[in-house]
């Protein structure tokens, strides 16, 4: 009876692709404190500058694109500020909302993305700044549609362990701290996309991975898109082409050793997850073939000799967003958390009141909340996210469920909220559960509604 032999290709994408990148970094001097334990508001210098970078994928015969955004800012305080960002930008460039999504790296070493307080010092810069970033977005956009080539974007996943399992029981009470768990397990999965022309030559590098860039903390006083921006100095500097950052669900990843105000650290963790990425790029296929067993050669040993033959990749492409409704906790009303906010002059437990107190503001005073979940389909691989910010068991979850197909998943995109940690946590006193404004079982609903939202474009797909 005859062995089956299977060949080895890697799915994809294949189109019009434009790429774009600029520089975002804010001004010294600006309001940047992200860390309640920070004594400092301002920064005063300037690490690695700040990056957003546009990757634009369209049909080959034209049509209506999809603009994907990576951003080296932290989070959106509060979503409303994101919406309006968002309206403005869908208005401009005349595209659907489901075809647009700014994601951010979520840097903690970035001025803060909010409107301007007075009794915060640095704050009088913030909107002059986000303003700046607005243009640059727009700016981006249109460079990369009109640079937009026939391309093929393909998907092979590696391994990197950088991210480490994050939520530490405390020695001293019953409590779970925020830190490096060496018993604990972290999702160690790396997903690189790479854009060829069809003759070959590498244009750009995607790397989708979790783990939050929190290396710098609040010793620091410098802009930085800690460990994502030396990452891409690393593979541009060795590949010559672009490389961007998408952060995958990381609710409980983070590096091992983080919270430090030395700035070597974050260059060696982007060096890391560099390596890993540039590893897992070396060990695909050329592109747009697939790697087939031809036949057995004889020699001093019967050699299996394999070769790599042209494939046709994929060329469909489609965008949806649904709604997932998520239950509420019962929290105070965003009054009595601004009164709390007012009197507390407790420094770190000021902020975050403040942060509870803007996200009341945007949840308003129903029982639940419509979440907005993205996905593209592009070819045989999938985008897929939300604004919360998951706990990784999301993201295993769905690429076990579509194991045929590549899957970028991804966190704070299209805005930021809160956390969804698994509903067993519910009953621990963790930060990540009595931060979130979501009830239990909100990460396993936001997984129904992902896996629906995948199946959907799959059979649409698969009728049209």
């Amino acid at each position: 009876m005859a062995n089956a032999v299977r060949s080895r290709r890697h799915k994809g994408f294949s189109g019009l692709i434009g790429l774009a990148q600029t520089d975002i970094t804010p001004p010294k001097g600006i309001y940047a404190r992200n860390w309640g334990a920070a004594t400092h508001d301002v920064a005063d210098s300037v690490h690695i500058g700040l990056k957003l970078s546009v990757v634009t994928l369209s049909e080959q015969s034209g049509g209506e694109p999809v603009i994907l955004i990576d951003a080296d800012l932290g989070w959106w305080r509060p979503l409303s500020l994101f919406r309006e960002f968002q309206k403005r930008l869908l208005n401009e460039l005349g595209v659907k909302a489901d075809r647009l999504i700014f994601a951010l790296s979520h840097t903690h070493a970035a001025s803060p993305l909010m409107t301007p307080d007075p009794s915060l010092p640095g704050s009088d810069i913030l909107e002059e700044w986000l303003e700046s970033v607005f243009t640059a977005t727009v700016q981006s956009v249109r460079a990369a549609l009109a640079a937009a080539e026939p391309a093929i974007l393909e998907w092979h996943s590696g391994r990197c362990q950088l991210a480490a399992y994050r939520d530490l029981p405390d020695p001293e009470s019953d409590r779970i701290l925020c830190g490096f768990n060496p018993d604990g397990s972290a999702d160690e999965t790396l997903l690189v996309g790479r854009i060829s022309d069809h003759e070959g030559a590498l244009k750009g590098i995607i790397v989708n991975y979790a783990c939050h860039p929190t290396t710098l903390a609040w010793d620091n006083q410098a802009i930085s898109p800690d460990f994502p921006g030396a990452m891409r100095q690393v593979i541009s500097d060795t590949t010559g082409v672009p490389a961007f950052f998408l952060q995958g669900v990381s609710g409980e990843l983070a590096p091992k050793l983080q919270y430090v105000g030395d700035t070597e650290v974050p260059e060696r963790h982007g060096k890391q997850l560099a390596y890993a990425a540039l590893a897992t790029l070396y060990d695909m296929n050329s592109p747009a073939t697939e790697l087939v067993f031809t036949g057995a050669m004889e020699s001093g040993a019967p050699l299996a000799v394999w070769k790599e033959q042209p494939v046709t990749v994929s060329v469909s492409l489609d965008a949806t967003t649904t709604i997932q409704k998520l239950d509420l906790k019962d929290w105070p009303t965003a009054d009595e958390l601004d009164r709390e906010y007012q009197t507390c002059e407790d420094r770190a437990l000021a902020e975050r009141l403040r942060r509870k107190r803007d996200i009341r503001r945007v949840l308003g005073d129903g029982s639940t909340f419509a979440l907005d979940v993205t996905a593209w389909r592009l070819g045989d691989s999938f985008l897929v996210g939300s604004c919360c910010e998951s706990y990784s068991w999301l993201q295993q979850e769905i690429r076990l469920q579509f194991a045929d197909y590549p899957v970028a998943c991804l966190n704070l995109m299209n805005g930021s909220i809160g956390y969804l940690p698994p509903a067993e946590l519910y009953d621990r006193n963790l930060y990540q559960v009595w931060q979130t404004p979501f009830a239990r079982g909100g990460l396993e609903r936001l997984l129904e509604g992902m896996v629906a939202t995948l199946q959907g474009l799959l059979t649409k797909s698969e009728i049209g």
